[in-house]
């Protein structure tokens, strides 16, 4: 069956039509384009497909498209400003957190969420590597992406 809905994704309206049973990850990356959102594991263990519903962290493989009626998406593409890096994107830039690349967008897009769920306070590693146990980086080992949202958590937080 075919549903229509309405969603906001980088701050602007899509108009969707998609089957009832279409993943919102599907419909961003099939019908939207916006392929920053990666596909990992389609079970919610990876993190690979994290993009934010509105402005809280959520793996778009377990959601559907139809659910996010009425919601405001963003996903990689969305959080640089004027061509500047989100600081979260700039710290990861900064801090090497990346190798390959394939569990960059997801993340960087959880990293987000772990900063604002701790605003105003000082984070320190072993909070940040206990939230982050739902993404799986399968190069880094996790050190600068550590050090990384560590350090975007100070710039942040000033802001």
């Amino acid at each position: 069956m075919t549903v229509k809905f309405t969603t906001t994704i980088n701050g602007k309206e899509v108009q969707g039509e998609t089957e009832d049973r279409t993943l919102l990850v599907q419909f961003i990356r099939e019908h939207l384009g916006l392929t920053g959102t990666h596909v990992g594991c389609d079970t919610t263990q990876c993190g690979c497909c994290t993009v934010h519903v509105d402005g809280l962290p959520m793996k778009s493989c377990t959601m559907l498209a139809v659910h996010a009626d009425g919601k405001e998406i963003t996903t990689i593409e969305g959080l640089a400003k004027d061509g500047e890096l989100h600081p979260m994107q700039a710290a990861f830039r900064e801090n090497h957190a990346l190798q390959c690349g394939f569990c960059t967008p997801g993340m960087v897009m959880s990293s987000i969420g772990i900063v604002d769920r701790h605003k105003g306070e000082k984070l320190d590693e072993k909070t940040v590597r206990h939230e982050l146990e739902g993404n799986i980086c399968r190069c880094t080992g996790y050190h600068n992406i550590v050090k990384a949202v560590l350090s975007a958590s100070e710039v942040m937080n000033k802001g």
